[in-house]
């Protein structure tokens, strides 16, 4: 199972949801059209919070901002 769940939430909503569920964020990343990319610390975390976030669950493909630069900083 993947630990990376696309959620209909601010940042700030979903960090407080998986420190209520005891759920370790190893990357949070905001999406463009609004929501956020959570990648958990485990598969079983990541399952956790898609049973209790199911209804905000983003399904189907989703556009993504670049996290690094194209071309080298040096």
């Amino acid at each position: 199972m993947s630990r990376d769940v696309l959620i209909n939430l601010d940042e700030g909503e979903v960090v407080s949801k998986c420190l209520a569920a005891k759920v370790g964020i190893s990357a949070l990343e905001s999406l463009p059209e609004g929501g956020v990319r959570l990648v958990c610390m485990s598969s079983d975390g990541a399952a956790t919070i898609r049973r209790k976030l199911k209804s905000k669950i983003i399904s189907g493909e989703v556009r993504r901002e670049l996290l690094r630069p194209l071309t080298p900083m040096w």
